[in-house]
């Protein structure tokens, strides 16, 4: 999601988001090179513990929570009323959703190619070219062709989830089998929305309600109380996610709050240390009962993920908006202002590459330190991309 005018100010803000990208492309690349140490890697569900791996996908949820203060303040100096600015989070949303549902299907342990009539490369590159064209930020001087661009991405989308079919027999159509990274930060961000509104941006209230969040996840997992939540104990995974999101927020006001601004750093990088304190403290309380796990979404992990990302944002804040050293972030900058873009790259690629079977890296190097050299460059080179994108005004903004 773009961030706002007042957000692009702060470099720090642009910094966390970038490298996140990064770290995203570049752990995904690694998860399919074999012989590499565990800390490069996803945890097992049962393990107990966490890598640096495992606290990508909570970045993202922190950095979005960190951005909605700005990102509804700014809808509103823009002149959206109540329900406009409640359609613009709606929309973002449903967007959000619809991405994650798509690329779920496309994955081919879903996909049936005999049944869907075309290869699931070219239907997965014609879903990216719709995405393009839906979302894109335009600057025609006429009105009408944005209208015809985006009228095109929608109805192509409309076919391709009509012609759809997964399943062994190919009976299966385009379903939210689960939502995808896009479709979780969806829901975590709509949540976090009504709860920011609701509370009229009150840090405590922020806290409370991430409270609250945890005590639904540990009720839906306690035996004696799941049996009487029913569907919604299903949901505490979105709980989970959304608390992350929530201690974005609560950063965010430590260090943006209308209050805080007039502060001096040291005031306020005191308040995140203490508030990524009370989050790790609450995580190691909470550890004997529900133990460290991205998989099953653990109370634990949200609260650990949740402090190591107050001090990163800490440090990058200080080293970039308090000293100044600031000229490395142009490296990131892609990403950070073009975050889904930068985020389908790596799937544009593969389809392109598989639908004209292009094997850009061989398998048999895909081991070791050749494969993590290989996930680093490739990591670099859709940066690069995104950049050349942003040059040529392609610009995705839900």
């Amino acid at each position: 999601m773009s961030p706002a005018n007042e957000l692009r100010r702060i470099q720090s803000i642009d910094a966390f988001r970038g490298i996140t990208i990064f770290t995203m492309v570049f752990v995904n690349e690694l998860a399919g090179v074999r012989d590499i140490p565990q800390w490069m890697k996803h945890m097992p569900a049962d393990a107990d513990a966490m890598t640096f791996v495992d606290m990508v996908f909570p970045a993202f949820l922190f950095i979005v929570g960190m951005s909605i203060p700005f990102a509804l303040k700014n809808r509103l100096q823009k002149g959206d009323s109540f329900w406009q600015l409640q359609w613009h989070i709606l929309w973002r949303t449903i967007g959000l959703l619809i991405l994650g549902v798509f690329m779920v299907n496309g994955e081919s342990g879903y996909v049936n190619e005999a049944a869907m009539g075309i290869p699931v490369h070219l239907w997965l590159l014609l879903f990216y070219t719709c995405i393009i064209l839906v979302w894109n930020v335009y600057h025609f001087k006429k009105r009408k062709w944005t209208i015809v661009f985006r009228t095109v991405g929608i109805t192509g989308l409309i076919i391709l989830a009509f012609i759809y079919r997964g399943g062994k027999d190919g009976t299966e159509l385009l379903q939210p089998r689960w939502w995808g990274i896009l479709g979780l930060i969806g829901w975590a961000y709509l949540l976090a929305c009504i709860f920011y509104q609701l509370f009229k941006k009150r840090m405590a209230a922020m806290i409370g309600m991430a409270g609250v969040c945890t005590l639904f996840y540990a009720l839906a997992h306690t035996p004696a109380t799941n049996k009487y939540m029913g569907w919604w104990a299903e949901q505490s995974g979105h709980a989970a996610h959304t608390s992350i999101v929530l201690y974005g927020v609560v950063l965010s006001l430590i260090y943006f709050g209308e209050k805080r601004t007039t502060q001096p750093f040291p005031e306020r990088f005191a308040g995140a240390l203490a508030f990524a304190a009370v989050l790790f403290a609450a995580g190691y309380f909470l550890r004997p009962w529900f133990t460290i796990s991205k998989i099953y979404a653990t109370p634990t992990w949200c609260l650990y993920s949740a402090a190591a990302c107050c001090l990163l944002f800490s440090f990058l804040y200080w080293l970039t908006d308090v000293k100044k050293i600031n000229g490395w972030i142009h490296f990131f900058k892609p990403a950070a202002t073009n975050p889904l873009l930068t985020y389908i790259i790596p799937g544009i690629l593969y389809a392109a590459f598989s639908l004209l079977h292009i094997s850009v890296f061989p398998n048999s190097l895909r081991y070791g330190l050749p494969g993590i050299i290989w996930s680093a460059f490739f990591a670099v080179t859709v940066m690069y991309i995104a950049m050349g994108l942003n040059k040529l005004k392609i610009r995705l903004q839900l």
